[in-house]
């Protein structure tokens, strides 16, 4: 896509956290630690070599040590995994209506996690036209962790708090996170 849309222009003029300056409620990191307030926005996108694991029981969805990690200010990182290690017997496109829009990657599709007789909806997500700041993330799919068991470097992940956002938590991020009570403004 090569002209931005007037939703996403004005998106992006409404954010005051932009990761140049850590706010005085963002916890300290420790020594192997990173703060979510250093990230910037607009996210940067980074390769993480270590092994990313999604399993719904002993199925796994996707296992790969080619993850995208998106990187924004406030949020604990999103891990966008390549289509060549999802495994599409098991993730289907999404049933369920509904679109959602980021300004920085563009329009998202949905997709559903299926096993035995189970349907998981909605447990995934990808930008088939990303913008092309992001054009990267085009053919990845994003999963959310509350229903689906994911992995990071052998570290179960704990889905971002909310339950809208996508971010995985690991031990080694410093919050608070977007989506915790309170952080609507952010």
């Amino acid at each position: 896509m090569t002209t931005l849309p007037e939703w996403a222009r004005r998106g992006r003029l409404g954010w005051t956290n932009t990761g140049r300056r850590r706010p005085s409620f963002a916890r300290e990191p420790g020594p192997d630690e990173e703060s979510v307030w250093d990230y910037p926005r607009p996210p940067a996108l980074v390769s993480d070599p270590r092994r990313v694991l999604v399993r719904l029981g002993d199925a796994v969805v996707v296992d790969t040590e080619r993850a995208l990690r998106l990187l924004e200010t406030s949020h604990p990182p999103t891990f966008y995994l390549p289509p060549e290690d999802v495994n599409f017997d098991l993730v289907v496109a999404s049933l369920g209506a509904g679109v959602s829009r980021c300004e920085w990657k563009g329009s998202a599709r949905y997709w559903d996690v299926v096993v035995g007789g189970r349907r998981l909806a909605r447990v995934g997500w990808s930008y088939p036209e990303p913008f092309a700041d992001y054009a990267a993330l085009q053919g990845h799919l994003a999963f959310y962790a509350r229903e689906l068991e994911c992995f990071v470097g052998g570290e179960r992940v704990r889905p971002q708090p909310g339950g809208f956002y996508g971010g995985w938590v690991t031990s080694e991020l410093a919050g608070p996170f977007k989506g915790e009570p309170g952080t609507s403004g952010w």
